[in-house]
């Protein structure tokens, strides 16, 4: 098990936070969510109470080791500090002279924010002089950004083994919920799966399949399942290389399949729409939504849960007419008394859109992560946390 912040001893300590700050902004730079920046006040508090020394590290967008300027953290730093009512220097580089000396002279209480990660190649390439270098700016490490575990890089698997590191507030928040629901969930235990493609969530249905009652299935990865049922799927498109494996999941008989859609006779929303049942497709029309049927029948299904989880929409929400579906079930997962856990970029969207954006037990801030944890797979920084040697050189 990792050591969370509560064991270590940050009083007056040089720290080094590797946060989830991965904010979503405009072609201006301007930050259209600060949710990310929200969900990281948690640690950032704890270590102002502590007078640490603290010094920010985090990526914005994927900007391939170059530097994108409306990808820099400046403006992050800047609504940071508006949020703690604290000064928060921002960088325009990672590593050198003017960053070795700012971390010199960094007082008690004081917080430095360091350059995108991302604009430096050496970061993905896991450089070991990179990875040096930003160790010997601390004495500690800490590990918060969770939507950022799921991968194998300098700031999330190497940091940790240079130096004594701790989870943060919300890592360790996001492990014990997604990790309580997994292996002692209230039941009945439903997930709700959508989203365009089988193949992004064979490991996490195999996984799931495990654990919970039943998996409602909705949205265009259905259609793989509704053909593996042997139904003419019109001109709604399949993964014809998972229609076995869709075979097998079904065999479990924990699998509820849409039964209806709202389909159109092309992907636009000035359409024409019809409900088809879901096992006569007709040629010529595509499944752009879940059906009033399904939605009964999910909502029946998610009326008896204890615990839920959701991932992935129902159909093309983001286009008014064929958001009904996402819509219904999203506000109904919304007042449900069950335990709900909601994550990924596409679902806490919808959520958005179906006005109840913040109102489920759970929102996962990191959409990749999440996944792999519902696959029963151990995250690398999370393994990186956990496998400390003890050798801090």
């Amino acid at each position: 098990m990792f050591k969370t912040l509560k064991d270590a001893d940050l009083d007056g300590k040089r720290v080094i936070v590797r946060v989830g700050m991965d904010v979503p902004v405009d072609d201006s730079g301007n930050i259209t969510d600060d949710t990310r920046i929200l969900e990281g006040l948690p640690t950032i508090k704890r270590l102002l109470r502590k007078k640490a020394k603290i010094i920010l590290l985090t990526k914005i967008g994927r900007p391939k080791g170059k530097r994108v300027e409306k990808l820099s953290v400046k403006k992050t730093a800047a609504r940071l500090s508006e949020l703690i009512g604290v000064p928060v220097k921002a960088f325009d580089e990672c590593v050198g002279s003017k960053v070795r000396a700012a971390v010199k002279s960094l007082k008690e209480g004081e917080i430095i924010f360091l350059e995108n990660v991302l604009f430096h190649k050496e970061e993905e390439a896991k450089d070991t002089a990179f990875a040096k270098d930003l160790a010997g700016y601390a004495e500690i490490y800490v590990n918060d950004a969770f939507s950022s575990s799921h991968r194998d890089t300098v700031s999330i698997t190497m940091l940790p083994k240079l130096l004594p590191s701790y989870a943060g507030f919300l890592l360790e928040k996001e492990m014990r919920i997604q990790t309580e629901l997994l292996e002692s969930p209230k039941r009945p235990f439903i997930a709700v799966l959508g989203g365009a493609k089988v193949s992004d969530k064979i490991r996490m249905i195999e996984n799931l399949l495990k654990v919970v009652d039943k998996i409602l299935i909705g949205g265009a990865m259905a259609f793989t399942f509704l053909r593996a049922e042997g139904y003419s799927v019109g001109d709604n498109k399949f993964e014809k290389d998972f229609v076995s494996q869709a075979k097998e999941f079904m065999k479990s008989g924990k699998i509820v399949l849409q039964s209806d859609a709202v389909a159109a006779d092309k992907f636009d929303e000035g359409a024409n729409t019809k409900i088809i049942s879901a096992d006569k497709f007709e040629k010529g029309w595509l499944g752009l939504d879940i059906g009033p049927k399904t939605v009964e029948t999910f909502k029946k299904e998610l009326n008896e849960a204890s615990s839920i989880v959701w991932n992935g929409p129902m159909g093309v929400f983001e286009m008014d007419k064929f958001a009904n579906g996402t819509n219904e079930i999203a506000r109904f997962i919304a007042k449900s008394k069950a335990t709900t856990l909601i994550g990924g970029g596409d679902t806490i969207a919808a959520a958005k859109k179906a006005g109840v954006e913040g109102k489920f037990s759970h929102t996962s801030s990191g959409g990749g992560a999440m996944l792999m944890v519902l696959e029963g797979k151990k995250l690398p920084g999370i393994a990186a946390l956990e496998n400390l040697s003890g050798n801090y050189n």
